[in-house]
């Protein structure tokens, strides 16, 4: 009996080690689920996606909307290209005024994986708007 009841407390004991250490290894990860994620090589552009601001199918722009890199690796660059895009995830089937967000990376010496947050400002017809977005990027030389 009581060499059963150490056997059984030992078993506990490393099975909460076990699960303490599955739990810990899940912390480091710095994904955010549900964001889009992107790989760059060095030198390479990616076109990310359709940025617009709309009522009723109607663009709501006075200008061209600028991004900001609020947070990011270095060499990462982000720009807006003018454009007319379909929102297509209102059901619209007219373009409206818009642009396409393009990211960009220079050299890149070391692989590596962080979070890129972009502040995306639109010129409204209800006055300066500002929306934050953020990509998992890997960067790979």
């Amino acid at each position: 009996m009581r060499a059963s009841a150490k056997s059984l407390l030992t078993i506990l004991h490393v099975g909460i080690a076990g699960l303490l250490g599955i739990w810990g290894a899940h912390a480091q990860s710095i994904s955010i689920v549900g964001e889009p994620n992107i790989a760059l090589k060095s030198g390479e552009s990616q076109e990310v996606s359709e940025i617009y601001y709309q009522v009723g199918c109607v663009s709501q722009l006075k200008s061209p909307p600028r991004v900001e890199i609020v947070q990011g690796p270095p060499g990462v660059t982000a720009e807006l290209k003018e454009a007319m895009v379909t929102p297509r995830f209102q059901q619209c089937t007219n373009p409206i005024k818009g642009a396409k967000l393009v990211l960009s990376v220079k050299e890149v010496e070391d692989p590596s994986f962080s979070q890129l947050t972009l502040r995306i400002v639109y010129d409204t017809r209800e006055g300066e708007r500002k929306l934050a977005h953020v990509y998992n990027l890997s960067l790979i030389p």
